[in-house]
């Protein structure tokens, strides 16, 4: 087959910490879903609470921070608003935490603020109304003044999630938010907003790009001026599968490299296979996950520095052989993950975030104390073979690879056609000139359904004569006629 359904790895929910994998698999039992969305937007909660305040050191200067972009694809009607509900509630109540606990900092900076600018308003006043010999000693006093009030800083309430994903509400988040700020929906309207759809011009990816490796982002206009120097960005979305297909006609969403930034689960939906009376989560599995999660959260908050989590030998030998057997498949001849190369080529580095993610949630009272282990490493990759597999259906969905298109664009010409021999110059004639405008435009079609075994070139019979040589001529297999 040039294309077909891909048999899709199931989610490796056994790679998750023990307290995490029972909710997730609680979760999807009480709302009958594919645990693939619950085990998906865990990794985007851990990634919540540790995006932008850890790294992964793999080796020299190879640092991968612990944010990531996850999309899941399922159709309506299976339940997704209640398992983002209790993936992302301990999410919210660690972010009123932090509210409550910043208010008194935040009040009284307010207030030294407006008695800073009182003060030097009155002062400015006086001076004003002074006599010319007293006046400049008076305007230095002011002057002083308003420095000070100028230089006292009001902290901003704290924010972990973002209600709007416009791309200038993310970029003033991450300013305000110390370089971090996540986005979760059920919704994926940030799917929209690539594509342009509330924008004149051409979206600005900007902050989305940048967002996830971590690069230096400035923005300097008229109205805003805003520097972030690391920011780090987290998605935990879901989609409709069509969606999927509409983003990948977007040119400059997969041009400029944003597609090949996420991590794709397809689950296939249990609608129509669901029990009526599923088990309910356990009050005991709830409150573990309510409380670490909130913990965790809380407790990497007041990490400022971004810590950096260090591998053990075993566990980078585990990465660089899923390196070393990632890298071949990446050839654009052959390789199996050719044709989304630069997707494959961020896989590595996604399951070393992975595998931070996971050991933040295992050892969270000293993670950087204790370097990742053998077993979360292998943990990370299996999951980064998870998502390598839904990855490619995914891609396949967005129409990645072109040439397999037209092979079976040009496969349906030639069964309607019956040829049991045909020359180049033949097909010319039959399909259609915008997908096919020269025929050199054939020839990637042409070779790679000669490569599955439809068609056999003939050698070519030189004349020895002038003029246009004879059109290349193949033979068709017996079972297309």
């Amino acid at each position: 087959p040039l294309k077909g359904p891909r048999v899709l790895a199931p989610f490796p929910v056994h790679a998750l910490p023990g307290w995490l994998r029972e909710f997730v698999l609680a979760v999807a039992e009480e709302t009958q879903t594919p645990v693939d969305l619950a085990g998906c937007l865990s990794l985007s909660v851990l990634a919540t609470a540790a995006g932008g305040r850890s790294v992964v050191h793999v080796r020299g200067n190879w640092r991968e921070p612990t944010n990531l972009y996850v999309a899941v694809a399922l159709p309506p009607a299976n339940r997704k608003s209640a398992v983002f509900a209790l993936l992302s509630d301990p999410l919210f109540d660690a972010e009123k935490r932090l509210k409550e606990a910043a208010t008194p900092a935040i009040v009284e900076a307010q207030m030294t603020a407006r008695l800073a600018k009182d003060t030097a308003d009155a002062a400015v006043a006086k001076a004003a109304k002074a006599s010319p010999d007293e006046r400049e000693a008076l305007m230095e006093t002011a002057v002083a003044l308003g420095q000070t009030a100028e230089s006292v800083t009001v902290p901003v309430v704290p924010q972990l999630l973002a209600d709007d994903a416009t791309a200038e509400t993310v970029t003033s988040r991450l300013a305000e938010q110390g370089d971090r700020i996540s986005v979760m929906s059920a919704e994926g309207e940030i799917f929209d907003i690539m594509a342009g759809r509330y924008s004149s011009g051409a979206p600005n990816l900007g902050v989305f790009l940048k967002g996830h490796a971590g690069d230096r982002l400035k923005v300097d206009r008229q109205t805003r001026q805003e520097y972030i120097e690391r920011p780090a960005v987290t998605m935990g979305i879901c989609v409709q599968p069509h969606v999927l297909d509409a983003i990948g006609r977007v040119e400059a969403a997969r041009g400029k490299g944003l597609l090949a930034r996420f991590l794709y689960s397809l689950p296939e939906s249990l609608v129509g296979y669901r029990k009526s009376e599923p088990d309910p989560i356990p009050d005991e599995t709830k409150d573990v996950y309510t409380r670490t999660v909130i913990d965790l959260t809380l407790a990497m908050a007041e990490w400022t520095d971004p810590a950096a989590l260090q591998l053990d030998p075993d566990a980078y030998a585990v990465l660089k052989e899923f390196k070393d057997r990632t890298e071949p498949k990446l050839r654009k001849r052959g390789g199996e993950l050719g044709h989304i190369e630069d997707w494959a080529g961020k896989v590595v580095g996604a399951a070393a975030r992975i595998a931070g993610l996971l050991h933040v949630a295992e050892h969270l009272d000293n993670a950087p104390g204790i370097p990742v282990s053998e077993e979360t490493m292998r943990g990370a990759v299996e999951l980064g073979e998870y998502f390598t597999s839904h990855g490619l259906a995914a891609f396949d969905t967005m129409g990645a690879d072109p040439t397999a298109d037209r092979a079976t664009s040009v496969l349906e010409t030639l069964r309607a056609q019956g040829w049991g021999e045909f020359s180049k110059r033949d097909l010319m004639l039959k399909v259609s000139r915008s997908e096919f405008p020269t025929a050199d435009a054939l020839d990637p079609a042409l070779g790679l359904l000669e490569d599955h075994g439809y068609l056999r070139a003939q050698p070519v019979q030189r004349t020895g004569g002038r003029g246009r040589p004879p059109s290349p001529r193949y033979l068709t297999h017996p079972r297309l006629n």
